[in-house]
């Protein structure tokens, strides 16, 4: 049984992997396994994947499971392992999480269910059965503007208060005011971490345990040093390499993540450019958006 003060060392910068696939739309399992290796000496400090960026809502939930062992035995332990394993279903969202601890994950991400726009008791009440479902420790995923509701301060304050599992969240809300409520509910050994690009640094400034951002798909080595730059008690220098990061930061997301950042790889050769519906690849507009500043990072050619 999961027990209160046994919280897994998990920090810095988690890598939300994309999802590769065959052109012909299967999973690209060689290729997963292939990206895992590169991050584990690249400079992350954990490995997700069936999040957001990996494309779970176009993922059957056999694929969910897959990916997952997948992962787990390519990482090995060498990184904490930290799947998605939210849904809008109670029963997959549990049969998920405990594939995730069958497979020896450090922690799970829980996104808030979608779609259903449950009031707070409803959201609070569905973690608790997930919890009481898993033996393992759970991250809450705030994410608004995919989910439709925003687990509230109060909301994340009382199940880290009642549930022993809950030992942090993924908070991907514009409202910077709202992380700061959530820490100040929570206390210093709560583990928030950024899901978006232009919170890591402002989150590890108020007290945030790191960041799970999708431009450590093609920059692990700054991301990861943006997180230990601010460790080393090096502030200045972590604050300079947010700023320099801020124009590839500000596009990653064009049209709809993970389009723009699968593109970015597909065009270095590192996976191919498959997406599933009902995204489509990035538009020719989309990539005069990004290459600028892609190609500041040596990522793309500056012309196309």
């Amino acid at each position: 049984m999961f027990m209160a003060g046994t919280t897994p060392a998990l920090g810095g910068s988690i890598v939300p992997l994309v999802t590769p696939f065959t052109a012909d739309g299967a999973l690209d399992l060689p290729t997963l396994r292939t990206l895992i290796d590169h991050h584990v000496g690249a400079g992350s400090h954990g490995i997700s994947v069936t999040g957001t960026t990996g494309e779970p809502g176009a993922l059957t939930l056999d694929e969910r499971l897959e990916m997952i062992d997948v992962a787990a035995e390519q990482v090995a332990g060498r990184l904490p392992f930290v799947p998605g394993t939210g849904t809008h279903q109670l029963p997959d969202t549990i049969a998920i999480t405990r594939r995730a601890q069958a497979a020896g994950a450090d922690a799970a991400l829980v996104i808030a269910p979608y779609y259903a726009r449950p009031t707070q008791e409803g959201l609070y009440r569905w973690y608790c059965a997930v919890a009481e479902a898993v033996d393992i420790p759970l991250l809450v995923y705030n994410i608004p503007s995919r989910t439709g509701v925003e687990v509230a301060p109060e909301t994340i304050a009382r199940l880290y208060r009642d549930v022993p599992q809950i030992i942090g969240m993924k908070e991907a809300s514009p409202d910077f005011a709202h992380a700061n409520f959530v820490m100040s509910a929570c206390g210093p050994d709560f583990l928030l971490f950024s899901g978006l690009e232009m919170l890591c640094y402002p989150l590890l400034a108020i007290g945030g345990a790191g960041f799970i951002s999708v431009t450590a798909n093609i920059l692990p080595a700054e991301i990861g040093r943006l997180h230990d730059a601010f460790r080393a008690g090096k502030p200045d220098e972590a604050r300079e390499l947010h700023y320099r990061l801020m124009g590839l930061n500000d596009v990653i997301l064009t049209e709809t993540n993970p389009t723009a950042v699968k593109w970015l790889m597909a065009e270095s050769g590192r996976i191919g450019p498959a997406l599933r519906a009902p995204l489509t690849p990035l538009s020719e507009a989309g990539q005069a958006r990004v290459r600028p500043a892609a190609a500041e990072w040596g990522l793309v050619g500056a012309a196309a």
